[in-house]
């Protein structure tokens, strides 16, 4: 079972929009460096639905050949339409070097639970990796039981976690007491992942640490070891960073994060998404020199 930090890697971008992979070549290093556990690519994070299949394609690419295998790659996608996500899948079932599927509930449509059932299973059924489901309602509107989760894990073998985005704890808790055995719980919120940890869960997939990798593991590593006291001090230090984190639509404010502190070359977002605005930059400004 994979457990600890997964970053959510942002996609760097040039000024003309084209990828930056000099840019994501240093951040890969750099989670890499500080002892990630895994890196999640092409995510929400990573702005997928802005990104072509072909581009999609090089920086899963990329990332595999900058990692070298010293950290797990975990590949997100968030197909609407199941037989999207199918042809999507046996596609990148034909790239060495991915180690997971992490596949968020389709947006937009509003399935039923056994529309979601279904989905998913048809998407496990063809996959060669262990899938993760993701369930975010806030950025899907649709919500993922946890009755339909377990029983997806219960009726499908290559189904081995879920990351939830919810930042319910109550909730989070009736997956760890009702999982089977292997079945790995990820919290996707980072301001209540290490309460989410200590509470039984087994990580987090992380946009926080993409910014401070090390900090970030170690507040989640303290988690798991059950260190209340030095989880306390940690988070208390990250807390304006995760406020100012979600100032405007995710990635924008890492983005400018990043780049203000020099690990990625440009702070660009694709329209619809617009820089960080001058008034929440100030924030952020504030939020980072409050973590140093």
């Amino acid at each position: 079972m994979l457990r600890g930090v997964i970053t959510a890697i942002a996609t760097p971008m040039r000024e003309n929009g084209e990828i930056d992979f000099e840019s994501l070549t240093n951040l890969v290093l750099f989670q890499i460096k500080n002892g990630i556990d895994a890196l999640a690519v092409t995510g929400s994070t990573g702005e997928n639905m802005l990104l072509s299949s072909t581009e999609k394609i090089a920086i899963i690419s990329h990332v595999i050949k900058i990692a070298k295998g010293q950290t797990k790659i975990i590949v997100a996608f968030n197909d609407i339409a199941t037989n999207f996500a199918i042809d999507w899948t046996k596609q990148l079932n034909a790239i060495d070097g991915i180690d997971y599927y992490l596949v968020t509930a389709p947006a937009y449509v509003r399935p039923t639970q056994e529309g979601l059932y279904q989905h998913f299973g048809a998407i496990a059924a063809v996959s060669t990796r262990p899938i993760i489901l993701y369930n975010v309602p806030g950025r899907t509107s649709c919500d993922l039981d946890n009755i339909t989760a377990l029983k997806l894990a219960r009726g499908y073998k290559n189904i081995v976690g879920i990351k939830d985005a919810t930042g319910n704890i109550e909730r989070a808790k009736d997956l760890f007491q009702n999982r089977q055995p292997g079945f790995a719980v990820y919290s996707g919120d980072d301001g209540t992942a290490a309460e989410f940890v200590l509470n039984g869960g087994d990580g987090v997939i992380s946009v926080i640490s993409n910014l401070f990798p090390g900090k970030f593991k170690e507040l989640i590593s303290s988690a798991l070891s059950g260190n209340k006291l030095l989880v306390s001090e940690i988070n208390n230090k990250l807390s304006m960073l995760y406020k100012a984190l979600s100032l405007e639509s995710n990635p924008v404010a890492l983005k400018w994060a990043l780049c203000f502190t020099c690990i990625i070359g440009n702070d660009m977002v694709r329209l619809p998404l617009l820089p960080l605005s001058r008034v929440s930059q100030e924030q952020m400004k504030i939020a980072l020199m409050d973590v140093k």
